[in-house]
């Protein structure tokens, strides 16, 4: 083995050692800490598959992990609307805490299709102090029959307008319109 091949060996030897423990920095660095917000999740309880599109109904969950270790958050409301953008169902009528590490889920069977296959849920959580962002995401699953199918939606971080903003920006639509 020559000394430039050794050379290669250890280093390549140390970039597979070092990179994790990199990488973990990286992102332990990059931990966003919040109060509060409000999360877009998609949910499919139906989708389509093979040439014919049959319709597949699907079991869902959707899942609130606090992922702070040391402050409880507390989810404020879920919402859940259909394809249209219609709100069918309050899922949280009062505040629910969820502890340090803890979590909270909501459970759909797959006979529960009122949302269509766009349905969607929006979750807003709050916090006394800053703390880690929570995890929420819908898991989607399907294990009738010789095939198994199974999926994760990530939650996107939205912001709501206050109902004020939404009433004035009306207001100048209306106006506007009204002038053509």
């Amino acid at each position: 083995m020559t000394t430039k091949n050794l050379v290669l060996k250890v280093h390549l030897i140390i970039f597979v050692l070092v990179m994790p423990v990199a990488g973990i920095a990286y992102a332990q660095s990059e931990a966003e800490l919040s109060t509060g917000g409000t999360v877009y999740v998609s949910v499919y309880s139906r989708i389509f598959s093979g040439p014919k599109g049959v319709a597949v109904d699907l079991t869902a969950l959707l899942s609130i992990r606090n992922t702070d270790p040391k402050t409880p958050i507390t989810v404020l409301s879920i919402k859940c609307f259909d394809s249209e953008g219609k709100l069918i169902r309050t899922l949280v009528e009062k505040p629910v805490k969820v502890n340090p590490l803890g979590s909270m889920h909501q459970y759909f069977n797959d006979k529960d299709t009122a949302g269509g296959p766009g349905a969607n849920f929006i979750v807003t959580w709050r916090s006394q102090k800053p703390v880690n962002k929570p995890i929420i995401e819908s898991i989607m699953s399907d294990t009738g029959g010789t095939l198994g199918i199974s999926f994760v939606c990530p939650g996107r971080e939205i912001t709501e307008q206050s109902s004020d903003a939404v009433k004035t920006i009306t207001e100048e639509y209306k106006e506007e319109t009204e002038h053509r």
